[in-house]
């Protein structure tokens, strides 16, 4: 008579994997965003609609699901001239472009999904994205493990402010810091009444969005460029985050701290908050009160309230080092610009030509130009003006993505 077999002696097989291309954004996209990582659950539906939206293009999205659950969603767009069959992730900028995957989601999900990306494009284009965005690891792995050429090219260093470490470390923000921000405020108060206020979820009507456009339309942006890299003005990006802002889930994640002064907006501070992340996105004030810091002001009345709110850490992103390493900012993961050339023909002539990707980014070693550094109030570090995150290369290339 034989014997029973035991439950370990029989093979598990691996879940079964099911992948989809649907013509437009998929509802999918949701679904997986709600099980990322919280700092990627803003890559939702209604975030690449903004986009598509704003910026133009026709989607398609590529998912895949495990045993009927979605894990991954990829949405592309064609980029480039059509015989190059070139895409690209549609997005935004800031804080950078991924695709969402669950946090349970391994390499054999992406490694299933390359066959179908491979007919529908020679090459993809993911970023500006950091180093150690789950999406883009477990690309990276699968590409390679599946014969794609993996290019990058260097962007930017970005900066992290762990607010939890300093307050470990003691009282932060130091009471001298409270002290001499007081006495600003005192100053500033000089000009009018102030009043500071917060603006997120349902509060973000268009009134909000024209108070913050009102500010960048009388800043430095405004007065040394052509503005289109503002993120509230019609000229600039306004139209992206008034649509992102459709989808209540990404309002409610959507932050503003309002400086008025007299009641007319003087200052603003804009983030986006991903659980206890909060990316700060762009800043403005109105230069007329250049002279009493109110950029400072703002932003350190914002992060006392991000530590009430259970905010452990700020990515201050890429540009303007000088002010965010004054307020205790350190260097954090690079942020890198990646091409992934399907396998044959197409990934032998993408690995010659490697170096030449390379080299239309930054060398790494190198320090950021001199705009990305610059220090509006020198003497308070006060950054000021932050409207261009990721300035330098990332302004400059911006140009060159598709749905820009």
């Amino acid at each position: 008579m034989s014997k029973p077999m035991l439950l370990e002696e029989f093979t598990r097989l691996p879940p079964a994997l099911t992948i989809d291309c649907v013509d437009g954004l998929a509802g999918a996209i949701d679904a997986v965003a709600a099980r990322a990582r919280p700092s990627h659950r803003f890559l939702r539906y209604g975030w690449f609609a903004a986009a598509l939206r704003t910026y133009g293009g026709h989607a398609r999205t590529l998912t895949v699901a495990r045993e009927g659950e979605p894990v991954a969603a990829l949405p592309i767009v064609a980029a480039g001239p059509a015989w190059a069959k070139l895409a690209a992730i549609p997005g935004c900028y800031w804080p950078f472009r991924s695709f969402p995957v669950r946090e349970d989601a391994g390499v054999e999900a992406i490694e299933a999904l390359l066959p179908r990306l491979a007919r529908a494009a020679r090459a993809l284009r993911v970023g500006p994205v950091y180093d150690g965005d789950p999406g883009l690891e477990l690309l990276k792995e699968a590409a390679r493990n599946r014969g794609w050429a993996v290019l990058d090219r260097f962007v930017a260093d970005s900066f992290l402010l762990d607010i939890a470490a300093e307050r470990a470390e003691g009282t932060w923000p130091r009471n001298s810091t409270l002290k001499k921000n007081r006495f600003h405020e005192k100053h500033l108060g000089g000009h009018g009444e102030l009043d500071w206020s917060f603006v997120h979820g349902a509060g973000w009507d268009e009134a909000a969005f024209e108070a913050l456009a009102g500010i960048e339309e009388k800043s430095w942006i405004a007065a040394r460029t052509d503005g289109s890299d503002a993120k509230f003005t019609a000229r600039g990006h306004g139209g992206f985050w008034r649509a992102a802002a459709e989808d209540p889930v990404i309002a409610r994640m959507l932050w503003t701290a309002l400086l008025r002064v007299d009641g007319a907006p003087a200052a603003f501070s804009f983030d986006l908050n991903a659980g206890p992340l909060k990316y700060a996105i762009a800043n403005s004030y109105d230069p007329r009160f250049a002279k009493h810091s109110p950029g400072k002001l703002l932003y350190y009345r914002n992060l006392v309230r991000a530590i009430e709110d259970g905010i452990a850490a700020v990515d201050w992103g890429a540009g303007d080092s000088g002010y965010k390493q004054v307020i205790g900012a350190a260097k954090g993961p690079a942020i890198r610009d990646w091409l992934f050339v399907r396998p044959g023909i197409d990934a032998l002539a993408g690995k010659l030509l490697r170096g030449a990707w390379k080299r239309t980014g930054r060398a790494e070693t190198g320090s950021a130009p001199a705009e990305a550094n610059r220090v509006l109030d020198a003497e308070e570090g006060d950054r000021g003006d932050e409207e261009r995150k990721g300035s330098g290369n990332q302004t400059e290339i911006h140009g060159a993505l598709p749905g820009s």
